[in-house]
């Protein structure tokens, strides 16, 4: 690169730079222009915050270059001194260059800073300007006199001569010129009506429609009704209301002196909707089961008539002011009715405090009803006291906003409160259950009572969050605030959380969540693929079909979590600190943790057992259930689940009968008197082992005289089975076999033949190798005894009645089982 020459990233900073300051210029001159308009100021302010945003982001990606060149000037070091050799003409050249470029880049850097000062200021001015303007509007001041209402009068008879010219004219060019349009948008406008409002109806009725057959209903189901029975007829309406100004602007019927009418028309028309819908939800004057507050049957028609009554002046105020501004009245008629509607809304809020609308407890809904508490009493007089002086004292629109906010922010704030009372209510344990919604998903679905409290949960929050996002907005657009106002501030929140130095993004973190379950579910189809599909298909045995489900399920869950972590904005490169964090608590308390957490990726690369295996470590002795990076759960003989740490498995000895394969030995001790013949004992059981189907034939079963003892002679045969899962039974087949041909040979007599074997088995089947005592009989009855002693007497030679444990088996010695364990100790 020549050394004039200017990198394009600080020739395309400079320009962006040269057309932020040109557009500061422009929106600094439209705020000179529209001081007096608040909704023009709103706009231009959403505009210079974007401006400044923009400004900063270019004045951040000139650093990644400026780092860049201070450390190479680092590496390049100072300029020799005086005397010292001097330095190749390269580096000298590189030097100067990167020098002149961080000059450059220092001079943008301030440029941007100096804009984004000015765009500060200008955006501070307009705030500034729009809270004077808002303090002007309310706080002035308006002599009344006699002569205010004869100009009044005046203009009030020259507004109707031209509203009724205005309208009749725009009805006949209408009707002659765009006859096909009007019909059309007429059309449509009440096709709109049947779908919003008689739709809505329909498709919501359980939830609004006041049940006949409910003789008391409960309080949720009261909540329920009024909350849904305001807020979805009010919906309804006011899309209605919308798409038919639409259609009839679409077709282009509506004039511009007309369209602004119909549009405050329409509108009036759906808060006078809302007010009423809500007070008769309340109140409930004609249905006192369904009523929320305790009042009486009289009291509630005169609160509706009342609440109604100051819904309706308030409209109209506004409708008419409306109209006085389309057809340009003059403003003497917007004051002088705003005066009057404020009058008319203080004296009916007066008239309030008189109706006697409480009851005592004991009371019915249909009796006279008592005067209000004295402090709502002086509170409703006061209101209307302040409302009446205010207009007389000629600070109309001042009266005018209270009235307006104590009729429209008072209702949107009473349908929160009981839209949050519903919310609470859904979320109660038990008591979505008794819903009509419960009933039904319980029965469509056979959901049980955690569900249904988990679904009624997410009902409770959605409540919550639908009153904040619907209701909020419209109490702020009630004070003063403009719909560019609650965007930017949307924004915002969805974008840039700034908490101190950190900024969390709502829209980010929600991306990052949805990317995680895409992750998560990516993973478990690609899980389930691949031992489905291509394990299944190649005679992959259970453990590494396992280890590799294991093993690929962390993998992506892992990687799927790194894809939301940077999807939510969150730098990975910060996640060092994490991991230092990390290492002092593995210094101070996860040792086991991490031990565990290594000892399980052991277990599942190196595989000393798998699922399935039947392994012994210690006391513990079962089957091996599943193998998890922490533990591995070991299910015992009695169905009991054991969970392992993985370090306990790694350091310690670990037997496993079916590690290689399942092939296994197992012996069975016989114990005869010396009157029997040792080679005829020997043949017999090497006859019976034989004929067992399931004994191998090799290895072969063998016999061994084992031992000499005071009164009788051991022996042992062993014998192979081809699975050590079925050998309990094989044992036990060769016991009865054992006996039925001892007593068949009368080998034995006179004395008691003692047979007794080796291995334990458990309840299953399968046997335990817990070493026994050599001795009597554990819990051996009486009758066991009395039946040895019989043997003996009657000297037939028939096995003895060996000593049984829990599973039903003979007793073995302590030195048996310690020789057979020595002999073989994979068995």
């Amino acid at each position: 690169m020549p050394a004039d020459a200017t990198p394009p990233a600080q020739s395309q900073a400079a320009d962006q730079l040269a057309k932020a300051g040109e557009e500061l210029k422009r929106l600094t001159d439209r705020v000179d222009k529209a001081k007096d308009d608040d909704i023009v100021l709103a706009d231009i302010k959403v505009q210079v915050d974007a401006l400044a945003k923009q400004i900063i982001g270019v004045s951040v990606s000139t650093r990644p270059r400026l780092d860049e060149i201070k450390a190479r000037l680092t590496e390049l070091g100072d300029p020799p001194a005086e005397g010292q050799p001097p330095e190749a003409d390269i580096v000298t050249a590189e030097r100067k260059r990167l020098m002149a470029e961080r000059g450059a880049i220092n001079a943008l850097t301030g440029e941007a800073e100096g804009l984004s000062i000015q765009a500060t200021k200008l955006s501070n001015t307009i705030t500034a300007t729009r809270r004077a303007l808002f303090s002007n509007t309310l706080l002035k001041n308006t002599e009344v006199s006699t002569g205010m209402f004869d100009d009044a009068l005046t203009a009030t008879a020259d507004e109707t001569r031209v509203l009724t010219r205005s309208v009749g004219s725009w009805l006949s060019f209408a009707w002659n010129y765009k006859r096909v349009p009007l019909l059309t948008a007429l059309f449509l406008s009440m096709l709109a009506a049947l779908v919003f409002l008689s739709g809505s109806r329909r498709l919501f009725r359980p939830l609004i429609r006041h049940d006949i057959t409910d003789e008391e209903p409960n309080y949720f189901r009261r909540l329920s009704v009024a909350f849904w029975s305001t807020l979805i007829p009010t919906i309804a309406s006011a899309a209605f209301a919308i798409s038919s100004f639409l259609f009839l602007r679409g077709f282009n019927v509506l004039r511009s002196d007309i369209a602004p009418i119909i549009a405050i028309t329409l509108g009036v028309a759906v808060v006078v909707f809302f007010v009423t819908r809500l007070a008769q939800a309340v109140l409930s004057p004609r249905d006192a089961r369904w009523r929320l507050v305790r009042v009486s049957d009289r009291g509630a028609r005169m609160l509706m008539i009342a609440i109604v009554a100051m819904a309706l002046v308030n409209g109209l105020d506004y409708l008419f002011g409306g109209v006085s501004e389309a057809l340009g009245s003059p403003v003497v008629l917007t004051v002088v009715k705003s005066y009057i509607a404020s009058i008319v809304i203080g004296l009916i809020i007066m008239a309030s405090a008189w109706i006697k609308p409480t009851l005592r407890k004991d009371e019915s809904f249909d009796a006279h009803g008592h005067a209000w508490p004295r402090l709502v009493s002086f509170a409703l007089l006061a209101t209307g006291a302040l409302l009446i002086i205010a207009a007389v004292s000629g600070y109309v629109g001042l009266a005018r906003f209270i009235a307006t906010q104590i009729i429209i922010t008072g209702a949107i704030l009473v349908t929160m409160y009981i839209g949050i009372l519903t919310g609470r209510a859904v979320a109660k344990q038990g008591a979505f259950a008794e819903t009509a919604a419960g009933r039904y998903l319980e029965r469509r679905y056979n959901l049980e009572q955690v569900a249904l409290d988990q679904i009624g949960l997410a009902a409770g929050l959605s409540i919550y969050a639908l009153v904040v996002l619907f209701f909020i907005p419209l109490i702020l657009l009630q004070w003063g605030f403009q719909v560019a106002d609650i965007e930017s501030w949307a924004y915002r929140m969805v974008t840039e959380i700034r908490i101190g130095s950190i900024t969390i993004s709502l829209v980010g973190i929600l991306a990052g969540v949805l990317f995680f379950a895409l992750g998560f579910a990516v993973t478990r189809f690609v899980q389930r693929w691949i031992d489905g599909n291509i394990m299944a298909r190649s005679r992959v045995d259970a453990g590494v079909r396992n280890s590799i489900r294991t093993g690929i399920g962390y993998t992506g869950v892992g990687l799927a979590g790194l894809i939301g972590l940077s999807a939510a904005g969150i730098d990975l490169s910060n996640l060092a600190l994490v991991a230092g964090a990390l290492s002092l608590g593995v210094g101070f308390g996860l040792q086991n943790i991490v031990s565990n957490f290594v000892s399980g990726l052991i277990l599942l690369v190196e595989r000393p057992f798998k699922v399935g295996d039947w392994i012994v470590s210690g006391t513990t002795e079962g089957f091996v259930k599943r193998i998890s990076v922490r533990a591995t759960e070991i299910e015992t003989f009695q169905h009991q689940s054991i969970m392992m740490p993985n370090s306990l498995l790694i350091n310690a000895s670990v037997g496993n009968w079916t590690h290689r394969n399942k092939l296994g030995r197992s012996e069975i001790a016989v114990t005869v008197t010396y009157a029997s013949d040792p080679r005829r004992i020997m043949e017999l059981l090497s006859e019976i082992a034989a004929a067992h189907p399931m004994v191998l034939k090799n290895p072969s079963p063998t016999v061994g005289f084992t031992a000499f003892g005071d009164e009788r002679m051991t022996f042992e045969l062993r014998i192979y089975v081809a699975d050590v899962l079925t050998g309990g039974g094989v044992r036990n087949d060769l016991r009865v076999s054992i006996y039925e041909r001892f007593r068949d040979e009368e080998i034995g007599a006179p004395f008691p033949v003692k047979i007794e074997d080796v291995p334990v088995e458990d309840q299953t089947g399968i046997e335990s190798h817990h070493p026994e005592e050599v001795g009597e009989p554990k819990g051996a009855t009486s009758a066991e005894a009395r039946a040895s002693a019989k043997a003996t007497a009657s000297g037939k030679p028939a096995a003895s009645a060996a000593p049984l444990n829990e599973e039903g088996e003979a007793e073995e010695t302590g030195t048996r089982r310690t020789a057979s364990r020595r002999s073989n100790p994979n068995r």
